[in-house]
């Protein structure tokens, strides 16, 4: 598990390197144009929807560890061509092979995360998991602010270059590391381990249908708005200043940073499917932060701050999701469909991270009012969706401890009536 999340780290921190200033390199760098930059960041989109709906079969067939080094391969080429890149269709083709490479990676990670944790320790797993994420994209984008000059092309292709070299490190990683087969969470019906694969079994369970619902909206209203609707908004309707972005982004990196192991307790002991509907009031709240910070009716310094509070409540709704979401999507698996689960739950929330800018960026920036109204009503969605999903789970797969608890019990029940009366 140790050497997974180390893997999982770096990959984010090499990420981190490059992603906040694709589009300056494209457009401005390579002097390529707008046109091309957004047609980069739509291939490395498109991408990984080509590639995430056949990666959970070959996870299933071949294992998790095969399909992550693959991965990390592939990734590690799209970094370094994008960095020797110097034409149209070069650039696109680079950033097609990073995006796939990086989107499949997502499933197999988590697959290994499950295969190597118990039940009762996935929420932990999971929440560390986010925790490095965050930290690791935090630290790349924050060294590579400090080294990249778009006077100096060479620096962006030392930027690609180091990522290439984190892609190929999560590789070596990952080929000492022997997996186990994944536990079963217990109280799991008579026969799920030994589901088979296909489209069809997944459709046909109708908890994980509506995981997947909920993932697409949750996904849809926080990461799809962070860089786009919310980020227009902010600048248009709120006269927030470009650097105060930046600002508010690092408010919610803190946010995680702070509570992410503050938040376990609390979670641990409650519903999975109460914690996910406690985050879409909290995210409501956020909405209506933001909503207020547009009004103009207070100072710009009150502006300001509602908006990075805006931030930093998704922070926290975010901290909360990671040892719920994620572990969730790997207890409702069958032993033989993990990699399968994990891969829809990935390709959701990329259809999310999608259709999020798109649709949220034009109405950010024009239809303030309908704007903020639509996502607090999506995030009040997202409570309901919650209670609705809490009715398809059982005890344990909402609470995991509830497990845990029975076997204690279990072993110390008296052998039989006369044990119990001594």
């Amino acid at each position: 598990m140790r050497r997974i999340q180390a893997g999982n780290a770096l990959s984010a921190f090499g990420l981190g390197f490059t992603v906040p200033y694709l589009y300056v390199y494209v457009a401005q760098v390579r002097d390529l144009g707008a046109t091309t930059a957004g047609a980069v960041l739509g291939a490395f989109a498109m991408a990984a929807l080509v590639a995430l709906p056949f990666t959970g079969r070959i996870i299933d067939r071949r294992g998790p560890l095969p399909v992550l080094v693959g991965a990390a391969l592939l990734a590690s080429v799209g970094a370094m061509s994008m960095g020797l890149a110097g034409d149209v269709t070069t650039v696109v083709l680079s950033a097609a092979v990073l995006g796939a490479g990086t989107a499949v990676m997502q499933p197999a990670l988590a697959t290994m995360i499950v295969w190597a944790s118990r039940p009762s320790g996935r929420t932990r797993a999971f929440a560390l998991q986010f925790f490095m994420q965050n930290l690791g994209l935090g630290l790349g984008g924050l060294v590579g602010g400090q080294l990249v000059d778009k006077s100096r092309p060479g620096s962006f292709t030392l930027l690609f270059g180091i990522e290439a070299v984190m892609f190929l490190v999560l590789a070596g990683i990952a080929v000492t590391i022997r997996l186990p087969r994944p536990a079963p969470l217990p109280g799991t019906p008579a026969g799920q381990t030994e589901a088979k694969g296909g489209l069809r079994v997944l459709l046909g369970h109708k908890a994980m249908v509506q995981l997947c619902v909920l993932g697409f909206v949750l996904f849809f209203a926080c990461y799809g708005q962070f860089e786009s609707g919310l980020a227009a908004y902010g600048t248009e309707a709120a006269g927030i200043e470009p650097a105060t972005l930046g600002t508010a982004l690092a408010a919610n990196t803190a946010v995680i940073v702070l509570a992410q192991f503050l938040v376990l307790k609390f979670v641990e002991r409650r519903k999975r499917t109460r914690v996910i509907g406690a985050v879409g009031l909290i995210w409501a709240v956020a909405w209506i932060l933001a909503g207020y910070a547009g009004l103009g009716s207070g100072s710009q310094a009150m502006a300001t701050a509602a908006f990075i509070s805006t931030y930093a409540l998704f922070g926290l709704g975010e901290a909360l999701l990671a040892p719920t979401v994620a572990p969730m999507v790997a207890d409702l698996a069958p032993e033989s469909m993990v990699g399968q689960y994990n891969s829809a739950f990935a390709l959701v929330k990329q259809l999310a991270l999608a259709l999020g800018p798109a649709i949220g960026g034009p109405m950010g920036a024009s239809l303030h009012g309908p704007y903020i109204v639509t996502f607090v009503l999506f995030s009040l969605g997202i409570t309901v969706l919650a209670v609705r999903l809490g009715r398809q789970l059982t005890p344990v797969q909402n609470q995991p401890s509830l497990g845990a608890v029975s076997r204690v019990v279990a072993q110390h029940k008296p052998a039989d009536k006369s044990a119990a009366a001594v």
